[in-house]
């Protein structure tokens, strides 16, 4: 059976490697992006503070939820304010963190990518833009071209911090992992959500392996990596799990 390494950030590997086993999926954590908090968090609280003047949220990922409710403290969602994010991961997270299911806004269900442009889709009709307040929720850097589309229909858009992103510290076992990889790398395929963790792997010899990505983007980066075939699939288990067996 080929084993799946999932690259994902620590936090959110757990979670992955639970559903994947459900599947059927062998899958194995090497994260090659550590989330940490921002390194200023004067800002997050502040914008934690203004949420109930803010129109919308957009929030880039799963970890900008939960470093953005780290903050939080006893304050509630403001009902009026729309939270905004690509994928499935993200939208959960949202709940769970007590967001009602009508403040949040994430791609159809049947887009044909979970990205900025088809987040866009469903967020343009929603409003006039002209004059609305946005925060936009990341780490370093993120949705510029949304960013982008937001100010062209009359946005203030307002980016904060709430995390900051670093390579990868392996652990004895992690380390380990990527020993059994080089010696033999026909066991395994990676699932790689991000192109800067592809980056990553610039310096560790693995060209030549078989990849799963979560969008065209990182794809191609793989690819430039030489990781070969490089197959894509919606970021969530069941989808992954079919691309896997394309593989």
């Amino acid at each position: 059976m080929t084993t799946l390494i999932v690259t994902r950030p620590r936090p959110q590997c757990a979670a992955w490697l639970a559903r994947l086993a459900a599947l059927g999926v062998d899958a194995r954590a090497l994260p090659l992006i550590d989330i940490l908090p921002a390194r200023d968090p004067a800002p997050v609280v502040a914008a934690w503070a203004a949420l109930p003047a803010v129109d919308l949220a957009v929030f880039v990922s799963p970890n900008a939820v939960e470093h953005f409710f780290a903050q939080a403290g006893a304050r509630p969602w403001p009902a009026q304010t729309l939270a905004a994010c690509v994928g499935p991961g993200s939208a959960q997270a949202l709940a769970d963190h007590g967001v009602p299911p009508s403040c949040i806004v994430q791609p159809a269900a049947d887009a044909a990518s979970l990205d900025s442009e088809h987040l866009w889709l469903q967020l343009q009709p929603r409003r006039d833009w002209v004059g609305a307040r946005v925060l936009l929720l990341r780490g370093d850097g993120g949705r510029e071209w949304l960013a982008e589309r937001l100010v062209e229909a009359g946005a203030q858009v307002d980016a904060v911090t709430v995390y900051h992103r670093s390579g990868p510290q392996f652990d004895a076992a992690e380390a380990q992992l990527l020993d059994e990889v080089r010696a033999a790398p026909q066991r395994f395929a990676w699932l790689f959500s991000s192109a800067e963790a592809v980056g990553h792997l610039h310096s560790a010899r693995l060209s030549g392996q078989r990849a799963i990505t979560t969008h065209e983007r990182i794809a191609d980066a793989a690819r430039a990596a030489g990781f070969d075939p490089v197959v894509l699939a919606r970021p969530d288990p069941e989808a992954v799990t079919r691309a896997l067996k394309r593989l």
